[in-house]
């Protein structure tokens, strides 16, 4: 072998080293996705990954609040008469979560895998309802016993229908 095709081969062997090394790198620099959360109302459903957090520690107070706002929400029509239903991942409902309304707390924590409200719920300013559209949201727990501690944020809009 001569000088030449050794030091090709040394050459290639960095390059590949690199490109591997490269990979993983990105590959480490990519958050797992968080569980997803859906809301079905009818036929129509929307599912969404966390607007914030997802992936067990707790968030601040400031992070939920910014969290809520969330701009990008996806948004699904609600007739009063129908039942709104939100639907969690296993890993969110062993840990408890409940649902907010413009951020309150609308029904005490659950460890199912669903709930299920009456559509006109939203839309009534007795619940803290103004106009034609309301923020809902999932809050997951962190599953200890007592805590009030958030992890994760899911944020839809609910529409009113027709």
């Amino acid at each position: 072998m001569t000088t030449l095709q050794s030091v090709v081969r040394r050459r290639r062997a960095v390059a590949t080293a690199g490109a591997v090394s490269a990979g993983l790198l990105v590959l480490s620099a990519c958050e797992k996705p968080t569980a997803m959360s859906t809301i079905t109302v009818g036929t129509s459903s929307v599912s969404s990954e966390a607007a914030c957090g997802g992936h067990d520690k707790a968030l601040s107070d400031n992070e939920i609040t910014k969290c809520l706002q969330d701009k990008n929400a996806k948004a699904v029509k609600v007739d009063e008469d129908e039942t709104v239903r939100f639907g969690v991942d296993p890993g969110i409902a062993d840990k408890h979560w409940t649902i907010l309304m413009n951020g309150q707390q609308l029904v005490d924590d659950s460890s199912k895998t669903y709930r299920t409200i009456p559509g006109s719920v939203f839309f009534n300013a007795q619940y803290g309802a103004q106009g034609n559209s309301t923020n809902v949201a999932i809050a997951a727990r962190d599953g200890k016993d007592g805590s009030e501690k958030i992890t994760g944020v899911w944020v839809f809009k609910l529409e009113k229908g027709d």
